[in-house]
């Protein structure tokens, strides 16, 4: 059983390192000459341009209060996909955007990060982290129970790139356990 969760760590580990990687559009909050770092070079920008980086080197900008992004809070998306699973049976998944998990736990750090620091109320981080949890439960219910009985073709527009490893994972032990269990 080992196996299956190293290859389970594998794809965050790379689904993470691809978030890092994909570009990510900033609003110069002032005004830059060029900056090198490693073989990548910031062109000079002004206050109020708009530029596509990398979502690292976005988010070292943001931390040092040179730009912003316009995106909708995360708490707002994981309420809604939340709220959405909810309404859908057992036996039913409403899609996540590819990234949902990687934003997830990044906005869970950040939080976690600011309530010790006073940045935000420790409330902020226990609400965040329980919706994170409610709806990690219910769709690996859902998952699990679609994975005895279902194609992953039947679902695969639903589900992100980790939840697929997870079907297929489960899938293969339910089957195993199914064969064993009638001695095939």
């Amino acid at each position: 059983m080992e196996e299956p969760v190293r290859a389970i760590s594998k794809v965050f580990e790379q689904r993470e390192r691809e978030y890092m990687m994909a570009p990510v559009r900033v609003t110069m909050k002032s005004s830059m000459d060029d900056i090198e770092v490693g073989d990548i070079v910031l062109r000079k920008s002004r206050e109020g341009e708009t530029l596509e980086l990398p979502r690292w080197m976005a988010e070292e900008l943001i931390d040092l209060k040179l730009a912003e992004t316009r995106d909708e809070p995360f708490e707002v998306e994981i309420f809604k996909a939340l709220t959405r699973e909810k309404m859908l049976g057992s036996q039913q998944l409403s899609p996540l955007a590819p990234d949902f998990y990687q934003r997830m736990r990044r906005r869970i750090s950040l939080i976690k990060a600011g309530a010790e620091k006073g940045k935000y109320r420790r409330e902020d981080y226990e609400k965040l982290k329980a919706d994170s949890y409610n709806l990690i439960g219910r769709r690996l219910s859902k998952l699990l129970s679609l994975s005895s009985s279902s194609s992953i073709q039947t679902i695969a527009d639903k589900i992100t790139p980790e939840e697929k490893v997870f079907f297929s994972t489960s899938s293969a032990v339910s089957a195993e356990w199914k064969r064993a269990l009638l001695g095939e």
